[in-house]
């Protein structure tokens, strides 16, 4: 069975385990927040996410663990900017911004790409059926 989940770069970044593609994971994930991952991968992608890894502690929307072979890895990149008409300093995913770039592994540190921050990875698993 296809599973995709999401890892947030801070996930990652602060206590994550690199892998590569053909690895076995096993990952605690919580439901996927779709309008932030709308924002960031577009509706069509974020509809494929099944799960968002989380390592942290999830809260009563947590889930039992996935685990499989990892199939496929992607960056995602995406630009931040103030929503319009705010002058503030917060900054938003700009929608339609984000981009994917397929990779054999997943690393702690991704550099941005110019204006474009990494913000995370999209894993394909192929997982038991559950």
């Amino acid at each position: 069975m296809n599973t995709r989940v999401w890892m947030d770069s801070w996930q990652m970044e602060c206590c994550g385990e690199p892998f590569d593609v053909g690895w076995e994971v096993s990952w605690a994930v919580v439901d996927p927040d779709r309008e932030w991952l709308t924002k960031v991968l577009g509706a069509e992608t974020a509809a494929t996410v099944d799960g968002v890894e989380e390592h942290h502690g999830g809260g009563p929307e947590q889930v039992a663990p996935v685990s499989g072979t990892v199939t496929g890895i992607s960056a995602v990149h995406c630009r931040f900017a103030p929503l319009p008409g705010e002058s503030g300093h917060t900054r938003y995913p700009v929608p339609g911004s984000g981009t994917l770039t397929p990779l054999s592994s997943a690393v702690r540190w991704t550099s941005d790409r110019g204006d474009l921050r990494f913000v995370g990875y999209l894993v394909d698993l192929d997982a038991p059926a559950r």
